[in-house]
C-alpha cells in the first residue's frame, strides 16, 4: 500500500492530524499481560474517566470498530475507532474515524528488565473547527496531555494490582 492510499477506506482520518498527544508510563507487569489488559476494550471504562467503551463490530482485533462515549453531564463526545493493526504484545494501531475525533493512534508496549513494561500512547488528531481549532489547540493541549497521562497511570495501577485484564 502506498502512503497516498487510505488505510481500509478510512480516507483522511488515517493521516496524522496536527493535534498530537503522547503519554508514557512504566507498568510493573510483563508486556503480554499489559497488552492483553489494554485490548480488553470494555474495561477501558475503568481507567478512562467519564467514558464507556464497547466493541461495535468484530472481536476487538484487527478490523473491529470500537466506540467510546465520554459524557460529562449533558455533554457527550462519541469516538469511533477502527482497529487497523494488532501486533501482540508489542503494538496496537487504531484510526479515530468519527465525525469529531479523527486521526491515527498507537499504543506500544516495550518489555523491560524485571517484568516491567513501558507503555507509550500516541495520538495525532485532526483538529475540528478549522483555523479556530488550530488556534485553540495550544490552550487545550495541556489539559489533553494531563488527562491522557492520568488515564494511562490509572491503567498501569489497575494492571499492577491484578484488577486488569
Amino acid at each position: 500500500m502506498s502512503e497516498t492510499e487510505p488505510i481500509g477506506g478510512l480516507g483522511d482520518a488515517a493521516k496524522p492530524g496536527t493535534g498530537e498527544v503522547t503519554a508514557t508510563v512504566i507498568v510493573n507487569a510483563p508486556a503480554p499481560r499489559v497488552f492483553a489488559a489494554f485490548l480488553n476494550w470494555e474495561r477501558q471504562s475503568d481507567w478512562i474517566p467519564f467514558t464507556k467503551v464497547r466493541v461495535v463490530e468484530g472481536d476487538g482485533g484487527e478490523g473491529s470498530l470500537i466506540e467510546a462515549i465520554t459524557a460529562l453531564g449533558p455533554a457527550a463526545l462519541r469516538d469511533e475507532m477502527r482497529v487497523v493493526r494488532v501486533d501482540a504484545p508489542y503494538e496496537l494501531k487504531v484510526v479515530h474515524c468519527g465525525k469529531v475525533l479523527r486521526g491515527p493512534g498507537s499504543m506500544r508496549c516495550t518489555a523491560m528488565g524485571g517484568d516491567r513494561t513501558q507503555v507509550v500512547m500516541h495520538e495525532w488528531f485532526h483538529l475540528p473547527g478549522g483555523a479556530a481549532g488550530k488556534l485553540a489547540w495550544p490552550v487545550l493541549w495541556p489539559g489533553s496531555k494531563l488527562s491522557f497521562k492520568g488515564a494511562l497511570k490509572k491503567f498501569g495501577r489497575l494492571v499492577e494490582e491484578g484488577k486488569l485484564p
